[in-house]
């Protein structure tokens, strides 16, 4: 097996190279003065691949890469192509919320299946359900057990687990269960059209208390400040943000910390100061 690693996360595919002691191949990258991308896979890579990149933002370049390397895999003669996209774009775009609209996730499924994939695996993708668009192998991995090894090794005062909202409360549940502590969830209203969010919070004692709140993505930070704002006025002693896509748009950051989030951590789906947790082991397994 050889793995390719994409522009997007050479550091991740290195990391699972070396745990599967599969050999990595080696990249020629540059862009043009234009802004095309230019791929050159330089290795003979006639057997079986696992192309490994992610699609975070600019997440219509990181695509483009992506399908150049699938269809150049194909003309290469590569035996199987596995892709490997740690965090795909347009997940949340999962259905129609109002006529007309595009379901991006369906899009992007199909073009990754046509251009020749024969297996597709992501981590935590917005819905699961999305995977069904293509007829090929296809697998959501969770990333929560990766998550709560890590926590493991941290010492907390009292930890509640709390999901933003109701949509990441199995994912807190799961959390929670394995950290033995308590979980919940706040209730977010967002609306459709102007996508401005309103969030209820629950009747619990935060006094003195750590609170991890765990998301799928952080993109702008705005439910993550919203959230940490409100455990603060009910008197959080520590709150932690931990999330598997750490997208951390525009002033993200500077929000969070604003509102009261002392920490933030996540995985390395997307490659930022933050991933202080890799997800390669959780590929490797399914890979193995």
């Amino acid at each position: 097996m050889i793995i390719v690693p994409g522009i997007a996360s050479i550091n991740l595919s290195k990391k699972l190279a070396k745990i599967m002691n599969a050999k990595i191949a080696n990249l020629e990258y540059k862009i043009f003065p234009d802004g095309e991308s230019y791929i050159r896979i330089v290795d003979d890579v006639k057997d079986d691949v696992v192309i490994v990149n992610s699609t975070y933002p600019n997440q219509d370049k990181r695509l483009i890469e992506l399908f150049l390397l699938i269809d150049n895999l194909k003309d290469l003669g590569a035996k199987k192509i596995k892709v490997v996209v740690p965090y795909i774009a347009y997940a949340r775009q999962d259905m129609r919320f109002r006529e007309g609209e595009v379901i991006s996730i369906n899009t992007i499924l199909k073009l990754i299946e046509k251009i020749g994939a024969d297996e597709f695996i992501t981590i935590d993708i917005h819905k699961e359900h999305s995977l069904n668009t293509i007829k090929i192998k296809a697998k959501n991995l969770n990333a929560i057990e990766v998550i709560a090894d890590y926590l493991k090794n941290i010492s907390f005062n009292e930890p509640y687990v709390l999901a933003p909202d109701k949509g990441a409360l199995e994912r807190a549940k799961k959390l929670g269960e394995i950290m033995k502590c308590e979980y919940g969830y706040f209730e977010k209203y967002r609306d459709r059209i102007s996508g401005a969010i309103r969030i209820e919070g629950i009747d619990i004692d935060f006094k003195d208390r750590d609170v991890i709140i765990v998301d799928d993505v952080i993109s702008t930070g705005g439910t993550i400040a919203n959230t940490a704002k409100i455990v603060k006025e009910k008197g959080a002693k520590r709150i932690i943000a931990i999330c598997t896509h750490a997208l951390l748009i525009k002033d993200a950051l500077e929000k969070m910390k604003n509102a009261g989030v002392d920490e933030i951590i996540s995985t390395d789906t997307v490659e930022n100061e933050f991933s202080k947790i890799t997800v390669a082991p959780l590929i490797a397994r399914e890979l193995c």
